[in-house]
């Protein structure tokens, strides 16, 4: 994968990844936030994104489990779902957001008290 691709977090998604991290206390790097580098998926612009530390590249890097997950609803109401996955070698891999009608995400919430611990029953 190119770097050029890759971009940094914007403070809508720092406060999420750091809402999921802090959420099942993942160990990761000190200043993770400067550090990560993130690439878009192909998900209707729903949000997910595909993480990368010290733009650290593993082509055959694989999903391991998912460790953590919230939801929150979009400003149109949607319930929106976001997992946050480790790969294979249990290094930041994925976040999986999906709003539950599959339209297009409209914001992240800045507010860390707009994100509830989810049980998936949409």
């Amino acid at each position: 994968m190119e770097s050029s691709k890759l971009r940094k977090i914007t403070e809508q998604e720092k406060v999420l990844l750091k809402y999921l991290i802090t959420s099942v206390n993942y160990r990761t790097e000190n200043n993770w936030e400067e550090k990560i580098r993130v690439k878009s998926l192909d998900d209707g612009n729903m949000g997910s994104l595909e993480l990368f530390l010290n733009n650290y590249f593993r082509k055959d890097r694989i999903f391991g489990e998912q460790i953590a997950e919230c939801y929150f609803f979009d400003t149109d109401d949607v319930k929106v779902i976001a997992s946050l996955n480790i790969d294979d070698n249990g290094d930041l891999y994925e976040l999986d957001v999906w709003k539950t009608d599959f339209s297009p995400l409209s914001e992240i919430p800045k507010d860390i008290n707009q994100f509830f611990h989810s049980s998936i029953d949409i």
